[in-house]
């Protein structure tokens, strides 16, 4: 019988295809986020981007402007610190005649002159040194008005900023390009979004293809199994039904075992309408159904444990025979486990007891249940059979005189009586119902 081998091609395409899927919504999620944000987004990084704030900017102003605005009051200052370093009165033009004169006398007494010069040549480098730095701050003072007023208003559209935006100030070059960024990520995303629609519709079409394959295959099997089963019918009593494996194809209802809706239908008569097999078939005949099934599939594997439930219900003769050598051809290969409420289908029992991995479970562990009734053809039964009749025929039986009434026993008396009697008569079974758990591969259990 072929096999359907595509279905782990059509679970691979569907896992794919269901990833895809799910990775396409998330972009497609954060793309509309940012869609919605995206005229927010344009038009702060364009204003952010006029503005082109810089790092450390408002401190540097900030300082500026107070210097500016503290100018006026040190400038005069200032000034006359100036005019007295650098003016006719600076004590640079005297130290500097002083140092000329000393130079000159150094070769009359050098240890003498030598000392001083070099002090009058450190204060000179040291003024020299206090008036630039006066010119210096004399040019920083002087400044232009519309100066002050170009830094406050660079002062003011900072500081707008940063409250509309609910930053720092420091803060906004970063933002700036955090805007630059999403909206790069936007265009970006878009793209993405594309690709991963394209990579959805490869996915999705490779998941139909084996979908398709599975379903013909599946097709194909089924009617090689429908054959296999059709067989095995005759011979359990089964020659006027009909089996079918009904498959429901449907593309709109995918999964990851493919677009297909398998189910075994039977037709139990001629002329009957079929349907599914759980429904339509009686407890026997659903056993019967399912152990044409398992021998038709016996080669595919099978469960490691079977139980058919009734199995012989109203059969006998070439029917049972029929039943115990399938469920023999079974146990070969699994457990198996057969309940019957019927006691006279000693060759149904037979099929499976004479399996080699069948056993017998000793008689001590047996039910009450099952102690008190004997196979038909043991020879316990026989014998009882035949005293019973060699009473039946006795002379005192046939005797119209009636014998003395006996004393009642007591309900205890009895009951040892009984249980004193059915321990010396305990009959064979193969397997009771509570050793089901620790049943061997194939056992015939009467309820």
């Amino acid at each position: 019988m072929a096999v359907c081998r595509g279905r782990p091609a059509v679970a691979d395409a569907w896992r794919l295809w269901r990833d895809t899927q799910a990775e396409r919504e998330a972009e497609r999620a954060r793309v509309e986020k940012a869609r919605a944000e995206a005229d927010y987004l344009r038009h702060a990084h364009a204003e952010l981007d006029k503005l082109a704030p810089e790092a450390g900017e408002e401190e540097a102003l900030a300082a500026r402007r107070t210097t500016m605005m503290q100018a006026e009051k040190v400038t005069a200052d200032l000034k006359d610190a100036h005019d007295g370093l650098s003016g006719d009165a600076s004590p640079i033009v005297v130290l500097s005649a002083a140092l000329r004169r000393l130079e000159r006398r150094a070769t009359q007494a050098p240890s003498l002159i030598e000392p001083p010069t070099r002090a009058l040549d450190h204060a000179l480098d040291a003024l020299e040194i206090a008036r630039q730095t006066l010119e210096q701050a004399l040019a920083e003072a002087e400044f232009d008005p519309r100066e002050l007023e170009r830094i406050e208003e660079r002062l003011f559209a900072l500081r707008g900023a940063s409250r509309k935006y609910a930053t720092p100030v420091e803060g906004l070059p970063a933002l700036a390009r955090k805007f630059a960024d999403d909206l790069a990520a936007l265009d970006a995303g878009e793209a993405r979004l594309a690709a991963l629609g394209r990579q959805e519709g490869e996915a999705k079409a490779a998941y139909d293809a084996a979908a398709a394959r599975l379903s013909a295959s599946r097709r194909k099997t089924a009617q090689q199994l429908d054959r296999a089963v059709m067989r095995e019918l005759a011979p359990l009593k089964l020659e006027r039904a009909r089996f079918m494996t009904q498959i429901d194809s449907d593309a709109a209802a995918p999964g990851p075992d493919g677009i297909d809706r398998v189910e075994f239908w039977v037709e139990t008569n001629p002329g009957s309408r079929p349907g599914p097999l759980m429904k339509i078939a009686s407890g026997g005949e659903l056993a019967r159904f399912m152990l044409a099934l398992k021998v038709a599939l016996a080669e595919r594997g099978s469960a490691p444990t079977l139980v058919f439930d009734e199995i012989d219900t109203g059969v006998g003769g070439a029917v049972a025979d029929a039943i115990g050598q399938r469920l023999a051809r079974l146990a070969a290969r699994v457990q198996v486990l057969a309940v019957t409420h019927a006691h006279r289908s000693p060759r149904a029992r037979a099929g499976i007891c004479a399996s080699p991995r069948a056993r017998r479970r000793p008689a001590a562990s047996r039910s009450r249940k099952a102690r008190r009734r004997w196979p038909r053809a043991s020879s316990r039964w026989r014998t009882r059979r035949a005293a019973r009749r060699s009473r039946a025929c006795s002379p005192a039986r046939r005797s119209p005189t009636r014998r003395a009434p006996q004393p009642r026993d007591s309900s205890k008396a009895r009951l040892d009586r009984r249980s004193t009697y059915l321990a010396g008569k305990r009959p064979s079974a193969c397997v009771e119902p509570s050793d089901l758990p620790a049943a061997s591969s194939a056992s015939i259990v009467q309820m």
